[in-house]
């Protein structure tokens, strides 16, 4: 295990696990949490290789992550408000960009800032007791991290509006209905398994090919580029890798691929 002040990482055998440890406060996010968060990423994107994902939890089962640290917002003034914006949007940028797939288990309270990490993440898995919200208007401000972005994207505009403005938690069975999370476990641990699993069957795919799956979904988002286009241009260039070449003879030879990522 690495050491961070405000964060936990764990290097486990094929996949990285990162905890936000802040259990006095919730686990919300303050500045050091994000630059730690930055630069743990950073890490993790330099060394993918044998590695198959992350998955990113709150320390204990009352919280995930519960929103930015409001202590911090007391002396915001408006240059400061758009650095502290700037760097949480880079740090969210870097996870939703991640090559390989992010997991967030989102482990009880999920508000303001910890909403917007989970909607960063490529899957969401919820133990029963996790809450969603994006309360800062109750502050009289909007989110401040992509949460505007990302959960219009994820749950559409009716829905994501509603919990903007009325500021009322969602609870986990209602955030599977709106497709805000892929799965919910009873609890932290049986979601831990879930999050694991979806990993192992990662695992078995093309690397590259998983890299560039999150890429071309990504496109869709990006107006700087023309997502279909870009789908063309890569679905050819890994039409000429080893990797293809290797799941083709394995789908003709009745076998499991073993993919290199070449």
């Amino acid at each position: 295990m690495r050491k961070y002040q405000f964060i936990n990482f764990h290097i486990k055998e094929n996949y990285y696990l990162i905890e936000i440890n802040r259990p006095k406060q919730l686990n919300a996010i303050n500045k050091g949490t994000i630059s730690e968060l930055k630069k743990c990423f950073t890490e993790i994107r330099s060394s993918t290789k044998g590695f198959y994902g992350v998955i990113i939890t709150g320390v204990g089962e009352k919280s995930f992550v519960a929103g930015a640290d409001i202590v911090e917002f007391n002396e915001l003034d408006q240059e400061s408000a758009k650095k502290l914006s700037e760097n949480g949007h880079e740090l969210f940028n870097t996870i939703e960009s991640m090559p390989i797939p992010v997991i967030a288990l989102v482990n009880g309270y999920s508000l303001g800032g910890g909403c917007e990490l989970a909607l960063s993440c490529h899957l969401r898995i919820a133990t029963e007791n996790a809450k969603f919200s994006q309360p800062e208007i109750n502050l009289g401000t909007i989110p401040g991290y992509g949460g505007t972005q990302r959960l219009t994207q994820i749950i559409g505009k009716g829905r994501a509006l509603e919990m903007m403005l009325t500021a009322e938690m969602v609870d986990a069975k209602s955030a599977l209905e709106y497709g805000l999370v892929n799965y919910i476990l009873d609890d932290k641990e049986k979601a831990m398994e879930k999050s694991v699993s979806i990993l192992n069957t990662v695992k078995r795919k093309s690397p590259k090919a998983i890299a560039n799956v999150i890429k071309s979904v990504n496109n869709f988002y990006n107006k700087d580029v023309n997502g279909f286009d870009q789908e063309i241009k890569i679905f050819s260039k890994l039409c000429n890798s080893e990797d293809f070449k290797e799941g083709v003879n394995a789908f003709h030879e009745k076998r499991c691929p073993s993919f290199k990522g070449k």
